[in-house]
């Protein structure tokens, strides 16, 4: 299978399989990571979702055979109506653990995951400057959102190669970690979420973050009171509460 998929308690691990390519998207590749995303937003039992890479890349962008298809217009396959930003539609956080070569199209597919775990020696890069190509899948929205301007201009504008350390000092990610720890600490956390934290709560914060990058402050405090005051009469803010001062792992139901 080009993505495999595994359960770590309430954890669903997605693992992109092409460690011969370092895990070039195709068609097919995409199409699978996404059906399998959708497939863990219905599972009750899942809570996060972990997205990483077989072998020594996470993922090198676009499979070469596909953009030499598209070059000679050869490439007739419809695409896929899910938009590359779909994981960010999802109710439950995605965490990308970039193993290794990240690469165009492959930063996307980590940046558009809501926590990003790198290892400390792995290769990102922009790279589509380089091939003639442009910021692609609203890359050119997310980087400077997530690294600054200056720097967002200088990674996509020189395509130059840097490590998973720099990464995580420019703000692409939350933790640069030796990689022969990366997935015992992506899993640690991923497993924290899923044991102590609301799913409910989690979907709704996701949704905040996400969505109040593009709007005025006295917007986004009206609409957390309102969200605040839905949140009193959930299920999840009792069991929260009691959780807490019975000083035990709380029971919180899942997403409905």
């Amino acid at each position: 299978m080009v993505v495999l998929s595994e359960d770590d308690g309430g954890v669903r691990i997605l693992t992109f399989n092409r460690p011969e390519r370092l895990n070039a998207l195709t068609d097919e590749m995409g199409r699978r990571y996404f059906d399998l995303l959708e497939e863990a937003e219905r599972d009750p039992a899942v809570r996060v979702v972990v997205v990483t890479g077989a072998g020594k890349g996470f993922c090198a962008g676009a499979d070469f055979e596909a953009l030499a298809a598209i070059q000679a217009g050869e490439h007739t396959r419809e695409p896929d109506p899910r938009p590359a930003t779909f994981p960010l539609t999802l109710r439950k956080p995605v965490i990308a653990a970039v193993n290794g070569a990240c690469a165009g199209l492959g930063i996307v597919q980590a940046l558009v995951c809501d926590l990003v775990f790198t290892a400390d020696d792995a290769k990102w890069t922009t790279a589509f400057v380089r091939r003639g190509l442009i910021a692609e899948y609203a890359l050119a929205w997310i980087l400077p959102k997530l690294a600054g301007q200056a720097r967002a201009m200088d990674l996509l504008l020189s395509g130059r190669v840097f490590t998973g350390s720099e990464a995580h000092q420019m703000g692409l990610a939350c933790r640069a970690v030796p990689g022969e720890r990366l997935r015992e600490e992506t899993l640690a956390y991923a497993r924290e979420l899923a044991t102590w934290c609301s799913p409910a709560s989690m979907a709704v914060i996701k949704r905040q973050l996400w969505s109040d990058w593009s709007v005025p402050l006295d917007q986004a405090r009206d609409t957390a009171d309102q969200l605040m005051r839905e949140s009193f009469k959930r299920p999840d803010f009792v069991e929260g509460v009691a959780s807490f001062v019975e000083r035990r792992p709380p029971a919180f139901p899942p997403l409905s």
